[in-house]
């Protein structure tokens, strides 16, 4: 697929069929998401791999807040057979860039203007979110519940100092979806809206 289609093509998908995804598959996937940019290449990400059904209802149990997960949202994601979290750690940022050649000894936070632990993992997502469509499979996006957040952690022992950043659901598409949600009710904002030339 030329990467122009991948482009077009990709959206959140929220709803799957059972039928397994290929190994392989899987790997390129995650394999891609290491391919994204990270500062000083601190690579301060970790992606955890649910490819099980049993790991897969354990994370919905975990996440999942009491008396929800009943709707026809939960129906259609609760069928994709494979979930990434991908998690991102400050802690490796901060590491890199009090060694040598950055510099920054005193370890102050203040250094960075905005948190590129998250933005680095979210593009190793959207990298996901590529090629998971570049391999003609659905992928979503999506949060997990902050109340949630701690009993996922239990759930699949994750360190402290990981923070999961969202999960996506990757599986085969249940049909031609339609386009539902925002993307339906709302119109892609156009390119001179949101490009500002030369000044705002």
């Amino acid at each position: 697929m030329e990467f122009q289609q991948v482009v077009d093509r990709r959206r959140m998908i929220r709803s799957y069929t059972d039928e397994p995804v290929d190994p392989a598959v899987v790997r390129r996937i995650l394999t891609n998401a290491l391919h994204a940019p990270s500062a000083g290449f601190s690579q301060g990400w970790a992606f955890l791999l649910l490819d099980s059904p049993d790991d897969v209802g354990r994370f919905w149990s975990s996440t999942t807040p009491a008396g929800e997960g009943a709707d026809a949202w939960s129906g259609g994601m609760v069928r994709a057979p494979v979930i990434v979290v991908p998690m991102s750690c400050k802690r490796e940022y901060i590491d890199r860039y009090a060694e040598g050649d950055k510099g920054w000894t005193d370890r102050d936070e203040s250094h960075w203007p905005v948190p590129y632990w998250d933005i680095d993992t979210g593009m190793a997502g959207l990298l996901i979110l590529l090629t998971a469509t570049d391999e003609g499979l659905g992928a979503c996006f999506f949060g997990i519940p902050p109340e949630m957040t701690e009993s996922f952690r239990a759930e699949f022992g994750v360190p402290a100092d990981y923070a999961p950043i969202g999960a996506v659901t990757i599986g085969h598409r249940a049909g031609a979806e339609p386009v539902t949600g925002s993307a339906a009710t709302r119109s892609r904002r156009p390119l001179g809206e949101v490009v500002h030339r030369s000044s705002w």
